[in-house]
């Protein structure tokens, strides 16, 4: 009896959100694949970068992580991958995970043999595909007319964050991964987000060739609508505000966008009204050429980050299990 091939998913993005949905997706009889952005420069990925002369691996070691095997010896490894060190000079803050990347770099001669060799270490479910392997930084400019030059820099803004972004890319222009393209091609859907617009999903699209592929793609592209707007990149942003900066660069290509429907927790709004964020309001259209689904999709957990690391992270994410349910229920309907 011949065997009928899994649907491929592609996932667009980097950080917590794509792993955030590629955990849960690796639940159901899925091929999938993780497009990850490389043009990360704060953090740990700065070290990464000027110290061991490599493209960032944060985004890389999570995709990687989130798609792992959890049973056994392979769960203690992932949690291994994911450790940050607290204590030592010079490694406080640095995962072991991008240590051990850095290191099977130098062992295997190359860093696209070691995210593969990662791969199989942590017996993936899928692959994990950098977007590029330009060494390239992303730069936003301002209506005030001034440009930011680092990712880190548009992400955690030392100017008024409510300044809005006018124009973003990347300098030097970045020369596609042909896997990446060719992923999206074979796709039966394609996931873009969640997370930051414009640091975490736009460094993605805005290299060469993958417009072009998303507008070619057979695929059903997906949007998942982030839940709360970003100081210093989306202030502000309405639900349209969102869809419209992805228009700018692909155009009317989207089918489908994913938001969620369950209020948030005072607690957590509160943090985040400190820091100049709401959450995304949906004034998306009834009618219009995507079609919109609502769902609850939030985890009532509210992360706690290490003592070490420096970056500020999301206090409110979407549940892995909600979002890869309506995931896997949006295919469905469209295939079927």
């Amino acid at each position: 009896m011949k065997r009928t091939p899994q649907k491929h998913v592609v996932c667009i993005g980097g950080g917590t959100g794509t792993f955030v949905a590629l955990r849960g997706l690796k639940q159901y009889p899925l091929s999938l694949s993780a497009i990850v952005s490389m043009s990360d420069s704060g953090g740990s990925n700065r070290r990464i970068r000027d110290e061991f002369g490599l493209l960032p691996t944060s985004d890389l070691r999570q995709c990687l992580v989130a798609l792992s095997d959890e049973n056994g010896g392979i769960g203690l490894l992932r949690k291994l991958f994911m450790y940050r060190f607290e204590k030592g000079q010079g490694i406080a803050g640095m995962t072991f995970g991008n240590l051990f990347m850095a290191a099977l770099t130098d062992i295997v001669g190359s860093q696209e043999e070691a995210i593969r060799q990662t791969g199989k270490v942590l017996r993936i479910k899928g692959a994990v595909i950098p977007v590029t392997f330009t060494e390239t930084n992303l730069l936003a400019t301002y209506e005030d007319g001034h440009t930011v030059g680092e990712e880190h820099l548009i992400d955690e803004p030392e100017h008024d964050g409510r300044i809005k972004i006018v124009n973003v890319y990347l300098k030097p222009a970045a020369t596609p991964n042909p896997e990446a393209l060719a992923a999206i091609g074979s796709a039966d859907m394609v996931v873009i987000g969640p997370g930051d617009l414009y640091t975490s999903i736009l460094p993605n699209l805005l290299v060469s060739g993958v417009p072009e592929a998303l507008k070619k793609t057979k695929a059903k592209i997906v949007y998942v609508m982030n839940l709360m707007t970003k100081y210093g990149q989306t202030y502000n942003f309405t639900a349209q505000d969102h869809i419209r900066t992805l228009e700018r660069i692909l155009g009317k290509t989207v089918d489908t966008v994913l938001i969620n429907t369950k209020p948030l927790a005072p607690k957590a709004l509160a943090i985040y009204a400190k820091y100049h964020e709401i959450p995304v309001k949906n004034d998306l259209p009834e009618s219009s050429y995507y079609r919109v689904v609502k769902a609850p999709l939030i985890s009532s957990t509210l992360y706690a980050k290490s003592s070490s690391d420096a970056l500020i992270r999301s206090l409110i994410r979407h549940n892995s299990e909600k979002l890869a349910s309506a995931l896997f229920d949006i295919m469905e309907r469209s295939i079927s």
